[in-house]
């Protein structure tokens, strides 16, 4: 069947801020489904209240409101676009979801004549619902966990004793696992049903038989409006059921799954999307497998994209949600074209010639006291994914992805050497257990305990041990011994060059420069084609490797390599990744070629058909530095990348590798507190009287001189970490104890806390010689909380034309000393109406998606023409849009920690953030955070 001719205009709903559990995956899905609509001729609406992502840009839709996701607004488009015919909810996860469903209840859809595509109510209420769901799998011959839906705690209790433990408690219609756990025995089963109860909007909570230690995996499916389907991707959890999927390291395609397991799997999956309602979409279908006999358990069902579905989309090419959303409007599987080989149809199942693995990144430090272990209730914060030709391979490049100073999967003398340690962390999984697992067979522990510990399949095990042998063997050597042959092998399974200097004792370089350029083992640079190369691919999507043949052709363009931020993490979300966007859009324009490198598999920059170019490899140097060698470009941009991209800078500039935009001096200075001061001292800035120390003993001795309270900040780190307010010694002893332990070596700067000052910050654009600020925005916290966890207002609500006058001239000052050649933002705090500079960000910060959606104009697109060379500030008509106030709303995660007070000091804590529009200062939304304002100030 063609498209729907009679849809004329869909409303897509988003998924609002980021939040543990629902991240940028579903900004990726939304921006994919607006373009694909619009390919159509179809007009799209947008509503989504986040203002970091690409989604809610002008670029994505023909409108797009930047409203809080409730049925008001709802209410409110329909009425100013009365001929939208159709809601799309499925690109928005749980919260879009949850949306429409409540619209559909109050006769929302009804009254305006619109119609729900995409998604089925149905099927989601049999979905969501689980007693609905288990009675349907019984229905169609799928077996289910023992177990049944308590409304009441005496309920609970009841099925409990029927059961018997071990139980596992699944609260109906929360996100990412939230309210859910394992219970083992009688003693925490009333807190874990009260829990559960509690986190359900319904108040309901499946109790059943626990399955902790099962296989788990998933089926990414699609399927069409007359019954056609596809299976895109089987993911095998490398962590056995009892970890969320989200918190579980992932590999594409399943490695243990027998044939015969699989087509079994495969069958009950098209099943279950058959019987559970009449819709075209994706869909993601989880199953439990026994390790002692096979037996195959339904766990569950997500009618819609979903956070896997994003990692299948880049695991195979597949663009899961385009072809979703032709498939809401009445296309069928066969009528579509496959994308990347723009030759072949889109009903086929993809066949993939490498191995993919994903691996969740956290970020406990950021929540103190917090329970580390992971369980149903997911914790991860982002995900890198790994492309190798093996599964060592794939498994060492997302180690080197995640940015938590490894260097891959062990083979970086960081081992943990306390047995005692090693056991508990290999029976109770963390964020470093994967690291521990590894540590355990250098150690010498048992592959059986290992195995017995950790529930893992003996052959993924047999794999990370394998490494710990070669590890032993490449020991062994000298770079002057290493023969080729090992040298290969090294290189097929993954290890970093850093990884074989630690093993060699020698020099990352000297591997690279005097032995493997000597051998000739160099990167080669492969194609994510979805189809094991048996048609050709128009897109270029790389992936290295090595091997003979190369894939990635160099052509002769004027190219520029735009350096992506990675993994997703508290401090660094996916406002850099809208950056990294846009700055690919205006060198296309500019008439560049353009070459995109990043790690994450939810963002938008890593999808194929944004730059010219995408390599799907780790932000990490080995990785870039050949991507630079092989194809030459003309400069490297690094500040749209956030702190990730910057912190390469200095090898860029060590191997004269052309940095556009502001120079590696320049950035260097900013990020160098006691330098950067004295920067301010020269141009007559006002700044709080500092010092830098490098020990307690400096420490003591300078507190003397400054007077408390204090502020403590390590250099070069990303989102205030380590970042404290002391009041005395004590204190500061302690803390700059705990901050050299974990940044060793770091300069620290202690600055005299201007206690009850107001904190404001500023964004520019400089070419050099003139600089244009973009926007003074104010925070409505008293200084001391970091600025990504303050509600902050654009323009300032109460600075006085004197207070403006004087961020206005230091803006412009730094701005031109630290000779800014893009963007930069700093931060000022104020107090009895002076001025003082608190810090600088040569780069796009957290706050410039935000100025730009506010202003409705592309700063980032001028900034970037600047960093070029093609443009000077002056060459733009800025015509910014300027009415009432935009105020940015930090949004937390702490439900995901409830053991974690939610105390806010200058290390950021916030994991995403809304934009909240109002027309004068008497609103009641300002008047209440005002009100608020000291409410969670701490140290």
């Amino acid at each position: 069947m063609p498209k729907d001719s009679s849809i004329k205009h869909v409303l897509i709903i988003g998924s609002g801020p980021i939040i543990i559990g629902q991240a940028c995956e579903f900004d990726y899905a939304g921006s994919q489904a607006a373009r694909s609509l619009r390919e159509e001729g179809i007009k799209v609406t947008l509503i989504n209240s986040n203002p970091a992502t690409i989604m809610t840009d002008p670029v994505t839709a023909d409108n797009v409101y930047l409203l809080p996701l409730e049925k008001k607004s709802i209410v409110q488009i329909l009425k100013e676009h009365p001929d939208i015919d159709c809601v799309l909810p499925t690109m928005g996860g749980q919260t879009a979801l949850n949306l429409a469903i409540d619209c559909d209840k109050a006769g929302i859809w009804q009254k305006f004549g619109t119609k729900m595509i995409g998604v089925d109510i149905d099927a989601i209420e049999t979905a969501e619902n689980r007693e609905k769901f288990k009675a349907l799998m019984e229905k169609l011959n799928v077996d289910v966990c023992l177990g049944r839906t308590a409304r009441s705690f005496l309920q609970g209790k009841e099925i409990a004793q029927e059961i018997g433990f071990p139980l596992v408690i699944r609260p109906s219609y929360t996100l990412g696992g939230t309210g859910g756990g394992f219970v083992d025995g009688p003693d925490n089963f009333e807190k874990a049903l009260s829990a559960g109860l509690q986190a359900s909007p319904t108040h309901e909570v499946l109790i059943e038989q626990s399955i902790l230690g099962w296989k788990e995996y998933e089926l990414e499916v699609l399927r069409d409006n007359i019954g056609n389907m596809v299976v895109i991707c089987s993911i095998e959890n490398f962590d056995p059921m009892g970890v969320h999927t989200g918190d579980s390291i992932t590999v594409a395609p399943a490695m243990t799954l027998p044939d015969t397991v699989y087509q079994e799997m495969r069958n009950k999956a098209i099943r279950m999307m058959e019987g559970i309602g009449n819709f075209a979409g994706g869909c993601n279908v989880q199953f439990a497998v026994s390790p002692d006999n096979q037996t195959i358990i339904g766990v569950e069902i997500n009618p819609r994209v979903s956070r896997s579905s994003a990692l299948a989309s880049k695991a195979t090419g597949y663009p899961i949600a385009k072809v979703a959303a032709k498939l809401s409007i009445g296309y069928n599987l066969d009528e579509l074209k496959n994308s990347i080989t723009g030759n072949t149809s889109a009903f086929f199942e993809p066949a993939i010639d490498y191995v993919i693995v994903k691996i969740p990144r956290w970020n406990f430090d950021k929540f103190k006291g917090s329970d580390r272990k992971l369980g149903l209730s997911m914790k991860a914060v982002g995900e890198v994914m790994g492309i190798g030709r093996n599964f060592q391979e794939a498994l060492q490049k997302a180690c080197q992805s995640l940015e938590i100073k490894r260097n891959g999967l062990g083979a970086d003398g960081k081992e943990l050497k306390n047995q005692d340690e090693i056991l508990y962390s290999l029976a109770n999984p963390s964020w470093n257990r994967l690291f521990h697992i590894y540590d355990a067979f250098k150690l010498g522990i048992s592959f059986r305990t290992i195995q017995d510990l950790t529930k893992i399949d003996k052959w993924f095990l047999k794999q990370i041990d394998e490494l710990v042998q070669l590890d032993g063997v490449l020991g062994k050597e000298t770079l002057e011994t290493i023969s080729p042959d090992l040298m290969k092998k090294a290189k097929h399974k993954g290890y970093a060059d850093r990884q074989i200097a630690h093993l060699l004792g020698c020099l990352e370089s000297e591997v690279f420069q005097k032995r493997r350029e000597e051998m000739g083992i160099r990167r080669v640079f492969k194609l994510v084609d979805t189809c094991a190369a048996e048609f050709e691919a128009q897109t270029p999507y790389f992936y290295s490797s090595f091997g003979e043949e190369n894939e990635s052709h160099v052509s002769d363009k004027k190219k520029v390599v735009v350096l992506g931020s990675g993994p997703n993490r508290v401090g660094q979300g996916i406002e850099f990744d809208y950056s990294c966007v846009h700055g690919v859009l205006a060198a296309k324009e500019c008439g560049y070629e353009t070459i995109m490198i990043n790690c994450n598999p939810e963002t938008v920059s890593t999808d194929f058909d944004i730059a010219d170019k995408l390599y799907f490899e780790p932000v990490f140097w080995e990785h870039i530095y050949e991507i630079i060698l092989h194809e030459n470009p003309i400069g490297v941009i690094v500040q749209l990348g956030g702190q990730t991209a910057l912190k390469l800078a200095e090898k860029l500039d060590k191997y004269n590798i052309p940095i556009l935009g502001t120079s590696f001096r320049a950035l260097d200075l900013a990020e160098d507190r006691g330098r950067f001061s004295n920067l301010l001292k020269e141009n007559g800035v006002p700044y709080p009287e500092f010092g830098t120390i490098h020990s307690t003993d400096e420490a003591l001795e300078l507190c003397k001189t400054l007077g408390f309270p204090l502020l403590v900040r390590p250099s070069y780190v990303l989102g205030g970490q380590g970042m404290k307010i002391v009041i005395n010694e004590k204190e500061l002893e302690q803390h700059v104890v705990n901050v050299l332990r974990d940044i060793p070596n770091n300069e620290i700067l202690l600055d005299h806390f201007l206690e009850g000052a107001i904190e404001a910050e500023a964004d520019a654009i400089c070419d050099g010689e003139n600089v244009y600020i973009i926007g003074i925005m104010q925070h409505i916290e008293p200084a001391g909380i970091h600025s990504g966890d303050s509600y902050a207002v654009l323009p300032p609500y109460n600075l006085g034309d004197l207070v403006v006058r004087q961020i206005e001239t230091f803006t412009e000052k730094i701005a031109l000393a630290l000779e800014t050649k893009g963007l930069i933002n700093i931060q000022f705090a104020i107090k009895n109406d002076k001025v003082y500079v608190i810090e600088a960000n040569p780069r796009a910060s957290r706050t410039v998606p935000f100025i730009c959606k506010a202003y409705q104009e592309p700063y980032v697109n001028y900034a970037t023409k600047v960093m070029l060379g093609e443009n000077k500030v002056t060459d733009f008509n800025f015509s910014p849009v300027k009415k009432g106030y935009a105020i940015k709303e930090p949004v937390f995660s702490f439900h995901k920690f409830p053991n974690v007070n939610k105390e806010l000091g200058p290390e950021m804590k916030s994991t995403g953030e809304a934009i909240y529009f109002i027309d004068d200062l008497m609103d009641d939304y300002f008047l209440k955070i005002y009100a608020e304002r000291n409410l969670y100030l701490s140290r």
